[in-house]
């Protein structure tokens, strides 16, 4: 099993930056694809943003290209999503997922951090 902790949300003024963490844990040799989902309130989950365990190969979701940036640190087991140029549309629980290789849906997911843009 694979445990996933989100870290970083708060509160923020539009335009403005947060960058947010997940920490894995457990079985972590077996993630292929590391990811970024949110749920806005009234809203389904959407995806964001997912990042390779191995090569570092990433994508963007339209709504966030340009603006977000996605990373990993293999060392320490972590996911980071530096969030810039804010706006309310982005506020939303942000969850970090991992998926196994050859796995159709993501495995694992986190807690969920929440993230407020105000205007």
């Amino acid at each position: 099993q694979v445990q996933l902790v989100e870290s970083g949300g708060g509160l923020v003024q539009a335009g403005g930056s947060l960058r947010l963490s997940c920490a894995a844990s457990g079985r972590t040799s077996s993630i292929h694809v590391m990811g970024w989902f949110r749920q806005a309130p009234g809203k389904e989950r959407e995806f964001v943003s997912f990042i390779t365990w191995s090569g570092g190969n990433t994508y963007y979701s339209n709504s966030v290209k340009g603006r977000f940036t996605i990373s990993r640190d293999n060392a320490k087991n972590t996911v980071s999503l530096q969030m810039n140029s804010l706006t309310p549309e982005d506020t939303a629980v942000y969850y970090c997922a991992g998926k196994r290789d050859g796995a159709v849906r993501y495995d694992y997911w986190g807690q969920g951090t929440q993230v407020t843009v105000s205007s």
